[in-house]
């Protein structure tokens, strides 16, 4: 037996997975155990879940392999300072002390985490080697083209590659200060959200606002060449220097100052929203093409933070040269972790891969699971009593009633997902067909802008009915976006339509009714979609079928197990306190089915209740 440990800590979302001979056994990250969102310190309790789950000491593993390297990526810190001194001495004051105090020392720190038993040999990958074999290996294809887009590794950016068998090769790559993932997160730090949290915001803000900077963008941000290669004015920027993203020059061009935070948001960040997000598809379609050309590979795999664009994702498979796409589900930094892991397993160690119909990600349920026993008498601790069901069929068709009814159910179901995106394992599930269920989750469960889309889950057999999108290809991991299919839309009248374009109140724009699925459908039809198929996940699968029996809708509105600024729920006890600090109707523990009704509520200790336990980003 080999067991192979990868980590990725100090940066953003620490993780570790663990692959047993070949085999991914285990993968979470760090945020999950500590509860604090976006953790980025060593995965300790991350590491002692895979060893756990997969039933080995540290003494068994056999090789410890880490994202990225430190001391590259630390001389291209020291370099980019040096490049702007004497500008920039408060960030570089502030950023060395930390790296010589643990940033550095990553051999010290996994030897001490893994005690003095483990003999384990450590190795260090290319950032972006890890990205590329997270994309690749896990895949269902023999080849290739490799994608990986983020903010910056080591000093690539960007990198295009091939995969072949089991053997990766990264072939070109875009070198820092020009980043594709650091332009985007300048535009979400311009326009008032949380770099590297907040990215997705702006791409659920972009379909209010229309591409009028985009000439801009590319006129005098960006150099853009056709093979999607690009280089950036860093005039206008301030992340090699400075402690903000953005500097003098970039709020002249586009009118002001950034926005607050928390502030109103006007149409002009609706217009730099739709303005980015319109220069970055076009960027990663041009790469695309063009790995497509320098490769001849039919089929195409991506990872990195810009990888979970899942609108640039849709088009690329829509309108790009690839027969089919794979995106990794935990393509930012905690999916470096598994990347690391299985580069060592395939190419250091040169083990074989057989990729066959479906991917090995294994519907990405690697996370940690609770046995009924065990939820039971965590329930009993609270004096709580679960509705009684004789079968997993019957708890189906209770829960499909409270979601016809209107009724927001949290589901907790399995092994926890691995990476941002619940998939029906840690979900927060609602009738898609009601156009009061965004505002409700949104504002009364979520406690989140109400701009945002929710996302549908679909039977997987059903999705090209609902949705354009190929019968062939599939969205396991919601990191496509597809339309709502035209006769599934409801039409607008002309003066509604006219009287939307001018009002700066978002949540009567979204609480527009424009399909027969209104809750997931944006203000541009668009949907971010998840298929669910029987085999990756069948108690899903089984609750999405008993409500399309009852109500002939196969979707169900998925959103994350969570309240905004804390992470997805990991244990019986987190989902219990978000449901009772809610208005969550009813909450699903395995095969415990309760409903919140007086008894419920009075069972909640006063302080879980209150919201202020809630950290706001």
């Amino acid at each position: 037996m080999t067991a192979i440990l990868g980590v990725s800590a100090f940066y953003h979302d620490s993780a570790a997975a663990l692959v047993v001979d070949g085999r991914i056994a285990a993968a979470a990250q760090e945020e999950r155990f500590t509860r604090v969102k976006h953790d980025a310190a060593f995965p300790a309790r991350a590491v002692d879940y895979c060893l756990a789950e997969a039933g080995l000491r540290p003494q068994d593993v056999d090789h410890v392999a880490f994202y990225d390297k430190p001391l590259t990526k630390f001389e291209r810190l020291l370099e980019t300072y040096l490049a702007f001194a004497p500008v920039g001495f408060r960030s570089f004051r502030l950023a060395v002390p930390l790296w010589l105090k643990d940033k550095l020392h990553m051999r010290r720190t996994i030897r001490r985490a893994l005690g003095e038993r483990c003999r384990a040999k450590i190795v260090f990958t290319d950032h972006h080697e890890s990205h590329a074999a997270s994309a690749f290996f896990p895949s269902p294809f023999d080849r290739a083209a490799i994608l990986t887009l983020d903010g910056v590794g080591e000093w690539s950016t960007t990198t295009v590659g091939v995969g072949e068998g089991s053997r990766i090769e990264l072939l070109e790559h875009v070198a820092f200060p020009h980043s594709l993932g650091l332009l985007y997160s300048a535009f979400t730090y311009y326009c008032g959200f949380k770099v590297n949290s907040g990215e997705y915001k702006l791409m659920g803000l972009a379909p209010y606002g229309r591409p009028v900077h985009r000439d801009a963008i590319l006129g005098r941000l960006m150099d853009l060449k056709p093979d999607g290669s690009f280089r950036l004015d860093m005039d206008y920027f301030q992340y090699c220097q400075g402690l903000t993203m953005t500097g003098r020059r970039f709020h002249d061009l586009f009118g002001g100052p950034p926005r607050a935070p928390e502030s109103d948001l006007e149409q002009r960040h609706m217009d730099l929203a739709a303005s980015i997000q319109d220069v970055t598809e076009e960027v990663v379609l041009r790469i695309g093409r063009h790995a497509a050309r320098k490769t001849g590979a039919e089929n195409l795999v991506m990872a990195g933070g810009v990888a979970l664009n899942c609108v640039a994702n849709g088009r690329l498979l829509r309108e790009g040269p690839f027969k089919d796409v794979w995106i990794q589900p935990a393509a930012g930094d905690a999916g470096g972790a598994l990347g690391a892991a299985l580069f060592v397993w395939h190419q250091l160690l040169e083990k074989p891969r057989n990729p066959g119909g479906r991917d090995s990600q294994r519907g990405s349920f690697l996370g940690p699971s609770h046995s009924n026993d065990e939820i039971a008498r965590f329930l009993a601790t609270r004096g709580v009593e679960s509705v009684p069901c004789e079968s997993a069929a019957e708890l189906d068709e209770r829960v499909a009633g409270l979601l016809a009814d209107g009724k927001i159910v949290g589901w907790f179901q399995g092994r926890m997902e691995f990476g941002p995106r619940s998939l029906g394992a840690r979900s927060i599930l609602g009738d898609p067909r009601s156009p009061t269920t965004q505002a409700t989750m949104n504002l009364k469960i979520k406690f989140r802008e109400s701009f945002r889309p929710f996302a549908p889950a679909v039977l997987r057999e059903r999705a090209s009915d609902w949705f354009e999108i190929d019968p062939d290809h599939e969205s396991p991991y919601m990191l496509l976006v597809a339309p709502v299919r035209e006769e599934k839309r409801t039409p607008i009248d002309p003066e509604t339509l006219r009287t939307m374009a001018d009002d700066p109140d978002l949540r009567r724009r979204v609480n527009v009714v424009r399909s027969e699925v209104p809750a997931i459908t944006h203000v541009d039809y668009s949907a971010r979609l998840q298929t669910v198929d029987a085999e990756r996940n069948p108690r899903f699968h089984g609750l999405i079928s008993a409500f399309e029996r009852l109500t002939g809708c196969p979707i169900l509105v998925n959103t994350s197990f969570n309240v905004r600024g804390e992470p997805i729920v990991c244990t019986p006890e987190d989902a219990y306190r978000c449901f009772l600090a809610t208005d969550m109707d009813a909450l699903v523990l395995e095969d415990h089915l309760l409903i919140k009704d007086e008894k419920t509520r009075a069972a909640a200790d006063v302080r879980e209740r209150h919201l202020s336990q809630f950290q706001l980003d």
